[in-house]
């Protein structure tokens, strides 16, 4: 038995659908209460559905009782001061996990780079079941900002750059394709990262909004892609190394083997 997926983003692993007017709407994700969690950069998040309505944003997983990235609970406080982006969020009509805004400071390519990531959404996900995406509507005016994506994390050949206009929407397979976000800009940016399950909800949602599942990125000098590449896998190498140097040494001292513990945003 396997998971019940979309077809639409088979090819590509993401769907670029029509962007909204975000200029006439208010800016209510200003007013929101955020909490210092860190995702690839320097971030915080204000969480609008978490695993069981508290102000926070660990995977739902590692809650009493645990469960998957689905039927997130609402945060009163939040949902009272943006009601426009929960209407965002539920106008899908699908099963919805974790929601909430990014704040993301400004970064380097090079940073970008070094934060790709695939999230953990389908832990504790029943087969048989809807597959675990994310939906990303960029909040703030970030033209000269993009997500990046790889299906090969080292691999700079496989990188699409998808650019952040205001209003832009983004669905992407997160658990597939490696993603971050390069901000070049002066000032943070604002995004809404929904959790959906897969299925016939989100399919129609994304069919009537003009998807479209290759882009032409924009223009890079290749030696500034090249430089960036190389500085992110020289700093993973060194964090990793790093980890398996507190490891060993906390090893040494307790006598067993030391354990990864990998984290999720």
């Amino acid at each position: 038995m396997s998971y019940i997926k979309m077809p639409i983003l088979e090819e590509s692993g993401f769907a670029v659908v029509d962007s909204y007017n975000q200029s006439a709407d208010p800016r209510e994700w200003e007013n929101l209460v955020y909490v210092d969690w860190k995702s690839s950069g320097d971030t915080r998040f204000a969480p609008l559905a978490s695993a069981y309505g508290d102000m926070e944003c660990d995977g739902f997983w590692n809650h009493t009782p645990p469960k998957t990235d689905k039927d997130g609970v609402w945060v009163t406080e939040n949902v009272e001061i943006a009601p426009l982006l929960t209407d965002r969020a539920q106008e899908v009509g699908a099963n919805i996990g974790r929601c909430r805004v990014i704040e993301l400071q400004p970064n380097t390519y090079a940073d970008s780079i070094f934060n790709l990531h695939r999230d953990d959404n389908n832990r504790l996900n029943p087969e048989g079941t809807g597959w675990i995406v994310r939906s990303f509507y960029n909040l703030t005016d970030n033209p000269d900002s993009v997500m990046i994506l790889r299906e090969d994390r080292d691999d700079p050949a496989t990188e699409v750059r998808v650019p952040l206009p205001a209003g832009t929407q983004v669905v992407i397979d997160t658990q597939r394709l490696y993603h971050a976000v390069w901000h070049p800009g002066n000032e943070p940016r604002y995004c809404l990262i929904t959790s959906y399950e897969s299925g016939p909800n989100l399919q129609k949602w994304i069919d009537s909004r003009n998807p479209v599942t290759s882009i032409e990125s924009p223009y890079m000098d290749p030696a500034v892609i090249d430089a960036g590449n190389t500085d992110a896998i020289r700093r993973r190498a060194e964090r990793e190394a790093a980890r398996l140097g507190s490891t060993d040494t906390g090893a040494a001292e307790s006598g067993s083997m030391g354990t990864e513990v990998l984290s999720e945003a």
